[in-house]
């Protein structure tokens, strides 16, 4: 049967019509969300996991036809964020293919007037600046330093190196209002039906409206604090890490949240809650978890997890 949520132009007869589901302010993904990354918004190559481009209605595109214009299609999926060779030896993440944003540009969280605030707010930290990377908008999604093929590295990366790539875009888009945000929003100049609405995805520096990053986690903990105690730690080096193992197998799966160790203090961080890869929501085979949760929001559990409450 026909998935409307995920088709919106159907044929009845010999008219073309759009289900009336889809006239809103923005228009589902195109990707199933199940299996892997390929099949998720963090397949920057654009390739539709049904094989169709909505929007330009060739095969196995994807949109891509479109999106090309704006970033270089590497054909891989992994290399956006990944490298075996060549990676950047200054980013905490593994094998990771871009720089790191200058962590200072941030406004954080505890810059507010707020009397709740009772720990330490940091610059963001290692677990949350490679996703920053892409987030914040500075630079543009296809702003690798080792690009597929031999040759093609450099340790900064700027227009003149990204346009060496044999079918270069016309520009090189990051997360923001100039790039992809003027397609990808639900008010004009955007294309609300055909084009997702990435406007939430899109955190720029100013991270005051949201949760805090880089943030202490309070050492008192536990039965009659606001705060809930940690049942698992992995140490590397004089590093400890601590998460909440909730199925008691005393490993961190994906599906933990986790407090990233500095040595001396315990941080949430982006990848506290997050897993840019994507949490099976149920068995094998299963949707992924919304915006790559590594839990299900429902009923605030996510929160839950951390706040005693």
């Amino acid at each position: 049967m026909m998935n409307r949520l995920r088709i919106p132009w159907l044929v009845l007869g010999a008219v073309l019509v759009m289900p009336l589901a889809l006239a809103g302010p923005d228009r589902p993904t195109e990707f199933t969300n199940q299996g892997g990354i390929t099949n998720t918004r963090h397949n920057m190559t654009q390739r539709s996991a049904t094989g169709t481009d909505l929007l330009a209605g060739a095969p196995n595109s994807g949109g891509a036809g479109i999106m090309d214009s704006s970033r270089n299609n590497y054909g891989e999926v992994c290399v956006y964020c990944h490298t075996p060779h060549g990676a950047n030896t200054n980013a905490a993440a593994p094998l990771w293919n871009r720089t790191l944003p200058t962590s200072t540009v941030y406004q954080t969280y505890n810059t507010l007037n707020t009397s709740s605030l009772t720990q330490t707010v940091s610059q963001p930290g290692a677990a949350s600046l490679p996703c920053l990377s892409c987030h914040d908008g500075q630079q543009a999604v296809d702003a690798i330093i080792n690009m597929p093929g031999s040759g093609r590295y450099k340790a900064v990366p700027d227009t003149a190196f990204l346009n060496t790539w044999p079918s270069p875009s016309g520009s090189h888009d990051g997360l923001n209002n100039v790039g992809c945000l003027a397609c990808h929003n639900p008010s004009a100049p955007g294309f609300a039906v055909t084009a997702g609405d990435f406007t939430i995805f899109a955190i720029g520096t100013d991270l005051r409206n949201d949760h805090p990053v880089g943030v202490n986690y309070p050492t008192a903990s536990g039965a009659s604090t606001d705060w809930k105690a940690p049942s698992g730690s992995v140490t590397r080096g004089s590093v400890v890490t601590t998460f909440f193992d909730e199925n008691s197998n005393s490993r961190m799966d994906k599906g933990d949240i986790r407090l990233y160790g500095t040595g001396s203090d315990s941080r949430v961080e982006c990848a506290s809650c997050h897993d840019p890869h994507g949490v099976p929501s149920g068995g094998a085979g299963s949707t992924f978890l919304p915006t790559f949760l590594r839990k299900t929001n429902t009923g605030s559990a996510v929160c839950l997890t951390c706040h005693n409450k």
